[in-house]
């Protein structure tokens, strides 16, 4: 009996490793033990043409590789067979509904795959991708493969996959005779996908008599075997054929354990909830959390479907065996990553030693296996063997858990573990340090220096986190695991006797305040723990403390300022006055800034006599407080310290003054607001102010995959300053990729396609490994300017790719919008006139006389008997009134989004009303939305942007929002000169700040890192390494239209 995996792709399919040709095909068949692989994508004429050459003919319609391409293999076993085999993806309409549907076709030579190639080629476009997308029914495909070729083995794949399969939940049929009709009787085998096992498929009963094979659906030479057939007999294709097509011959199979895949139960991730089939359909497949649509996992779609309860083995079932792959067993038994290198290296060695890996995992002896890697690994084989696991289901989009060891299980048996003959020698792990900094040694996730006291940190973090200094600045370069490192320190001085009310941490936005709360809270054990702690903003901080006054944000400044220009006859803008205003209270003279004394004293006496203050106010007036009688501040915590200005700065000295402990950490390589006041030579400033302050540095990346690493060091090493040193914690990935378009809707366009392409939408992107599908929340699309994200937000809203924009837009600043916020802003505060005069002249078309007579009817009054007074005879006021006697009952109550879908039924539809309202969605209060508006930074403003998606959102914003931020695939777009580094017409090029600011965007990626650029790119692309991957984005073609064609 020989092993077979039938379906797997080559590098000339979308998202595919480039590894995959025929001798690394044949290398890894013999690594695993698989003695038949299919070649895949037959219908593509130059990989067929690459196995012409490459691959003979041997008796029995299979091909092997020719000796001279053969590569050494360090496993002893025979050489692999090649069968003809393809994949085809069909999306055509179908008794009024699109379907999309994926066939696996294994053919008997090469000449019968140039005659289905050829009739195939006049119904769509082949040569594109190694999976073709035809708009061929699947009836039709069927007939016309065994029209051409009679001994053709048509198969429908991965029949369970929820988008593309026959029997998948979206696009799918409920029966094979709703999809192949009169050709039913030619389909005698299905392939049961990686998401299911025969067990889920024997429920149903129309499969019965059908032989049920599994394959790999390998997208790299490494993947294959996860699935595989075990067929009887000489490894010849009638024999292989017979097999399939009857069950005779055919043994059983190898199966994935389907609990590991993404969407294997039913739930919803936002609320953390997951369900059986059975729950789900209790809750009416909704949420029991928020109330919306779960969703609907592979075991739900089989429940749908299945006419048997578990458990019934129909007659004639063929046998199976789950496995796990080697390297993820040996990964669980030394606690290290599976693509890690001391893992490979094992796996290298047992091959070496007891031969394939299907040998190792299925039939060696687990003697022999202890013997030769010791006793966790061969533990966790008998474990597999004998399906002693631990099974947690995956669900919309998560991936499942499969576990060998309960935690602190390896612990017990580090004993007895006997690695040493398998590892390499001390001298080949030697640390070489390239001139960049980035070390060559790689480390997972999972090691942890034996001397690690507080758990989950590493030597440079534990001693941050209990270091006994006054002043303590922490150098945090990206991913390095600043916020936990804060958050341990904040559980480590309240762990040692420090009271909550005595502890202030300082955060950037108000999201980054927020997750810190979630995680102290968690750390903790509830919000109680963390009763009396000062968490947030500056700003926000400096709110709380300060008496009461109007706080005027950018809006209502620009109303304040507009009047004193009118006055004085000035042409400035409200918007540049604002801006020399708050230069002047940064630290600026008001002749650097060109304002004039008048202009700015007339500010300040309007601020006085409204009892008002502005945003820079608020720091300055705390920076006059007196807080040595306040705890709050014992111990002071700030975060990003890189970015805070220089009134900033003081108030950091102002309020740790008489604390015990100040703790600071930062990155001077991401100081990105230099236009704001801030300074990359902060530390320094702080070492002098501060001569006893200690500096700890964080050098440990476990954010980023070492491509990723040395993409983002090299870069930054071209600024001035000391050696960078980030070394990398994970194991490889993809290079850092490069596209070049020839204009910005070209470029747009191809990063909606390739968002498409990664997670699994119309172009039938499974192409990526099933494990490698990504959720649209895992993706964001960065920009140096917000302007270069509106079209690519219109491309991924044409894709019907939902989207978050994160940041201040110009929605914010049209009329409509300031009308809108204004008066919702003078219901929630009768003594903000400045948004009431805004909201009556904007909305309600008042005149100043009018305007003036309605802030004055409000003064001192009960604004219900006010209103009441005011609903009749006030010209525009009025209106006004009625409007304001409707919502006032309701402004506290309900939530803003509603509040705002209400005031568009009465004012009529607006875009920009629309988008306000979108990004209201994001808070729960009118309230707490307004302050979001004024205090917010960048990424704490956000809005939705086209439909609402179980699987989330991608996130748009500029590099500045994305501050702080990680995703495990980033698009930096618009990386042209002139653009990133920014060059403004008479302003000074600020390269090295700029330079900072890519490095941000390089390190927000987690996995997968793609620069795009049109016309001259920027001189930052010529600092990357070598190793980047440089290419251009394919014309665009006018119609892309997938016909569906009839021929019968």
């Amino acid at each position: 009996m020989y092993i077979a995996d039938l379906h797997i792709h080559s590098r000339f399919s979308r998202a595919t490793s480039r590894d995959l040709d025929a001798a690394q095909l044949d290398l890894w068949a013999r690594r695993k033990g698989i003695s038949l692989v299919g070649t895949g994508d037959f219908t593509h004429p130059a990989w067929c043409e690459e196995l012409k050459e490459m691959l003979e003919e041997t008796d029995g319609g299979v091909y092997r590789l020719r000796r001279e391409h053969v590569l050494e293999c360090e496993a002893q076993a025979d050489e692999p067979r090649f069968v003809i085999s393809g994949e085809i993806s069909s999306i055509y309409k179908k008794n009024g509904k699109t379907r999309k549907v994926h066939s696996l076709i294994l053919l008997p030579t090469l000449e019968a795959a140039h005659a289905l190639s050829q009739r195939l080629e006049k119904i769509g476009n082949i040569h594109s991708d190694g999976r073709p997308i035809l708009g061929l029914d699947c009836r039709d495909l069927l007939e016309i493969t065994l029209d051409t070729c009679p001994q053709a083995i048509y198969i429908p794949a991965h029949i369970w996959t929820p988008h593309f399969s026959v029997f998948g939940a979206f696009s799918g049929f409920d029966s094979l005779e709703e999809c192949f009709g009169d050709m039913t009787k030619y389909v005698r085998a299905v392939e049961t996908g990686l998401s299911s096992d025969p067990t889920m498929n024997w429920r149903v009963s129309a499969l019965d008599g059908l032989t049920l094979v599994s394959n790999s659906d390998a997208h790299s030479p490494a993947k294959l075997g996860r699935e595989a057939n075990l067929i009887e007999g000489e490894i010849a294709y009638d024999t292989l054929r017979n097999a399939i097509l009857t069950g005779e011959g055919f043994g059983g199979t190898i199966e994935f354990f389907p609990e590991e895949g993404k969407y294997h139960l039913d739930g919803h991730r936002k609320c953390g909830v997951c369900m059986e089939p059975t729950e789900s359909a209790a809750h009416d497949n909704k949420c029991p959390v928020c109330s919306k649509a779960m969703t609907i996992g592979v075991l739900h779609r089989v429940e749908e479907l299945a006419d048997r309860e578990a458990g019934i083995r129909p007659e004639g079932a063929k046998p199976f065996e789950s496995l796990i792959p080697l390297q993820e067993v040996i990964g669980a038994a030394i606690s290290a990553s599976p693509e890690g290198k001391r893992v490979q290296e094992m796996c290298f060695n047992l091959r070496k030693v007891l031969g394939g890996e299907m040998q190792i995992l299925r039939t060696c002896a687990l003697a022999d296996i202890e013997a030769a890697a010791g006793f966790a690994v061969a533990e966790g084989i008998r474990r597999m063997r004998k399906g002693e696991v631990m099974l947690q289901g995956g669900f919309d989009g998560e991936y499942g858990k499969i576990s060998l060891f309960a935690p602190g299980e390896l612990a017990i048996m580090e004993g007895q573990m006997a690695f040493e003959g398998l590892l390499p020698e001390k001298s080949d792990t030697k640390k070489k340090t390239s001139k960049s900094g980035v070390k060559a040694q790689k480390k997972t996730d999972e090691e942890e220096p034996k001397e690690n006291i507080t758990p989950g940190l590493n030597n440079e973090q534990r001693m941050a986190v209990e270091s006994e200094e006054a002043h303590l600045a922490i150098v945090a370069g990206p991913g390095t695991g600043k916020t936990k490192t804060l958050v341990e320190r904040i559980v480590h001085l309240i762990e040692n006797g420090a009271k909550p009310s005595e502890i202030t941490a300082v955060t950037f936005t108000n999201q980054a305040a927020k997750e810190m709360r979630t995680r102290l809270e968690e750390r903790l054990g509830g919000k109680k723990a963390i009763r009396g702690m000062t968490i947030g903003t500056f700003h926000a901080i400096c709110h709380s403390l300060l008496n009461k006054k109007l706080l005027l944000g950018e809006t209502q400044m620009h109303e304040v300022v507009r009047e004193i220009l009118s006055a004085a006859e000035s042409k400035m803008s409200p918007a540049a006055f604002c801006g020399k205003i708050s230069a002047v209270k940064n630290g600026q003279t008001l002749e650097m800034v060109g304002l004039k004394p008048e202009l700015f004293d007339a500010y300040c006496a309007k601020l006085a006599e409204m009892n008002a203050r502005d945003l820079d106010d608020l720091l300055l007036d705390a920076l006059e407080m007196d807080f040595s009688g306040k705890r709050m501040f014992t111990h002071l915590l700030v975060d990003e310290y890189q970015d805070i200005n220089a009134v900033q700065r003081k108030l950091v000295l102002h309020f740790g003054k008489n604390g015990k402990t100040l703790f600071v950490i930062g990155d001077a390589d991401q100081s990105i607001y230099g236009f704001r006041g801030a300074d990359a030579g902060c530390f320094d400033a702080l070492r002098r102010e501060l001569p006893d302050m200690k500096c700890i540095r964080l050098k440990e990346n476990y954010r980023c995959t070492p491509q990723i690493v040395r993409a983002a060091v090299q870069v930054i090493a071209n600024n001035p300053g000391e050696e960078r040193v980030l070394h990398a914690n994970r194991a490889d990935g993809k290079n850092v990729r490069i596209a070049a378009g020839g204009s910005a809707f070209s470029e747009a366009v191809f990063i909606a396609k390739e968002i498409v392409r990664m997670t699994g939408g119309m172009d039938m992107l499974e192409a990526r490994a099933a494990e490698e599908t990504r959720a649209f929340s895992e993706i964001a699309v960065l920009a140096r300017t917000r302007r270069q994200l509106d079209l690519i937000e219109s491309c991924l809203r044409h894709e019907d790719i939902p989207c978050v924009i994160c940041g201040r837009e110009n929605y914010l600043e049209s009329d409509t919008v300031r009308g809108a916020v204004a008066f919702f802003r003078s219901l929630l505060d009768l003594e903000d006139n400045v948004s009431l005069r805004t909201a009556l002249r904007l909305v309600f078309g008042c005149t100043e006389a009018e305007a003036e007579a309605a802030c004055a009817a409000c003064r001192n009054k009960d604004l219900d008997e006010v209103l009441s007074d005011m609903s009749e005879g006030m010209g525009n006021a009025s209106l006004w009134a009625r409007t304001a006697l409707e919502f006032l009952p309701r402004v506290q109550k309900e939530k803003p989004a509603k509040l705002l879908e209400k005031w568009s039924k009465l004012f009529g539809d607006d875009p920009e009303i629309k988008k306000l309202q979108s990004a209201a969605a994001f808070e729960g209060s009118m309230e707490a939305f307004l302050q979001s508006l004024v205090l917010g930074e960048e990424a704490d403003i956000r809005r939705a942007s086209g439909k609402e998606y179980a699987s989330g959102s991608v996130h748009l914003m500029t590099l500045h929002a994305s501050k702080g931020l990680e995703f495990p695939v980033v698009f930096l777009a618009g990386v042209d000169a002139g653009t990133l580094p920014m060059e403004r017409m008479g302003e000074i090029l600020q390269i090295e700040e700029e330079r900072r600011l890519f490095f941000v965007g390089i390190t927000r990626a987690r996995d997968e890192l793609i620069l795009t650029h049109t016309g001259t790119p920027s001189g930052f692309l010529q600092e990357l390494p070598r190793d980047v991957e440089w290419g251009n984005i394919p014309a665009r073609k006018r119609e892309e239209k997938v016909e569906q064609i009839s021929f019968f």
